[in-house]
C-alpha cells in the first residue's frame, strides 16, 4: 500500500515526492543549505514551489552552487547573464534581491556566528508543530526583522514557507505518513 502524503505533493513528480519525503520539514542547520532554500523561496513568490523545485539544479548552476560569498558580488554583467538564462526564473527584481540578500545573510552570519544560530533562536532551537497556515506571528516577526536588515522578497508568506522547508515549522498533514505531533 502506498504512503499517504501531504495534499500539496504532486505524486506524479518524482522530484517533488523525494523533496517531500526526505527534505521538507526536516530541521536544517547547514548555513549553505539555509541560504539555498532562502534563495529558492524568494524566487517562488507568485509561483508554485514545484516550478522552483523543477529548476533547482539550474538555479544551482546559475548561482554558483548557492554560495552567498560569490553571489553578493554579482554585478551588471552577471545580472544580464542571469536575465538571459532560460533555465531559471528571469525576474530582475528577484535576481537583484538575491544579490542583496546574500550580503545581508553574510552579515547575519558574522553577527550571530552562523545563520543557523540566528534563524533557530526565534524558537529557542525547537520546531513548532502546526498545519494549515500560510503565515503566523513567527513568520511575521522574522519577515520584519529580515526586512529591517535589508532583505527583499521575504514577506511573511515566503518566510512561513521557508520555515516549513527548513523544519522550524513542522507541517505535515495529519494524514501524511510523516506527520507527528509535538
Amino acid at each position: 500500500m502506498a504512503h499517504v502524503r501531504c495534499r500539496w505533493c504532486n505524486l506524479k513528480n518524482p522530484l517533488y515526492v523525494a523533496y517531500h519525503d526526505s527534505e521538507w520539514g526536516i530541521p536544517q542547520h547547514d548555513d549553505r543549505k539555509l541560504f539555498e532554500l532562502l534563495l529558492l523561496e524568494s524566487f517562488q513568490a507568485g509561483l508554485s514551489w514545484e516550478t522552483i523545485l523543477n529548476k533547482r539544479r539550474n538555479f544551482a548552476a546559475a548561482f554558483d552552487a548557492f554560495d552567498p560569498n560569490l553571489i553578493q558580488h554579482y554585478g551588471i554583467e552577471k545580472i544580464q547573464s542571469l536575465m538571459n538564462d532560460p533555465t531559471i526564473i528571469r525576474n530582475r527584481r528577484k535576481i537583484e534581491a538575491v544579490i542583496r540578500n546574500a550580503g545581508v545573510f553574510l552579515g547575519i552570519q558574522k553577527e550571530w556566528g552562523s545563520f543557523d544560530s540566528y534563524i533557530w533562536h526565534f524558537t529557542l532551537g525547537e520546531p513548532i508543530y502546526e498545519i494549515s497556515q500560510v503565515t503566523s506571528s513567527l513568520s511575521d516577526c522574522i519577515s520584519a526583522d529580515l526586512k529591517e536588515r535589508g532583505m527583499r522578497f521575504v514577506g511573511s508568506t515566503i518566510i512561513y514557507s521557508y520555515l516549513q522547508a527548513i523544519g522550524i515549522i513542522y507541517s505535515h498533514d495529519s494524514d501524511c505518513f510523516l506527520h507527528k505531533d509535538a
